[in-house]
């Protein structure tokens, strides 16, 4: 398990590759890589910022709920903080289990909480100016199904 909140760029590709070397008696490896949208080039830049230790504390808290409802091998969990532009990876969440529903479905679960539940603030700089993002209805919606 690894959890990574960080202000460095990433090779998503690496992580994944790295990730699927070490998780061998996996049957099947989900992933979700997140980027920056351009919103039909209005959008210039999102910076990112957390609360350090109390966003990597929930984060780590949504991971072991992961592995209370499905069977993992193992998870991965990078999410960037800072200024970033569009097209650069923001959050990449690999889950390794043995059977793909496993992973598919604790990949879902943990995107969804990252999305509406994790502390992040976002400010996105574009055409429009400078404006806080929050989560949209559909995220709350798609989060409120684990809790059924």
């Amino acid at each position: 398990m690894m959890i990574l909140v960080s202000s460095t760029p990433f090779d998503p590709g690496k992580h994944i590759n790295e990730f699927a070397k070490k998780c061998t008696s996996a049957g099947g490896i989900a992933s979700f890589l997140g980027q920056v949208r351009s919103e039909n080039n209005t959008v210039s830049t999102l910076t990112l910022q957390s609360y350090p230790g109390v966003t990597e504390q929930g984060i780590q808290g949504a991971e072991e709920n992961a592995r209370l409802r499905w069977e993992l091998e193992d998870i991965f969990i990078l999410h960037r903080i800072g200024t970033m532009q569009a097209g650069d990876p923001i959050v990449l969440v690999l889950t390794a289990a043995k059977h793909r529903r496993d992973a598919f479905e604790a990949c879902d679960f943990l995107m969804d909480y990252l999305k509406t539940e994790a502390i992040f603030w976002k400010k996105q700089t574009g055409q429009n100016g400078t404006q806080w993002i929050e989560p949209r209805t559909e995220d709350y919606q798609d989060n409120k199904r684990w809790s059924l």
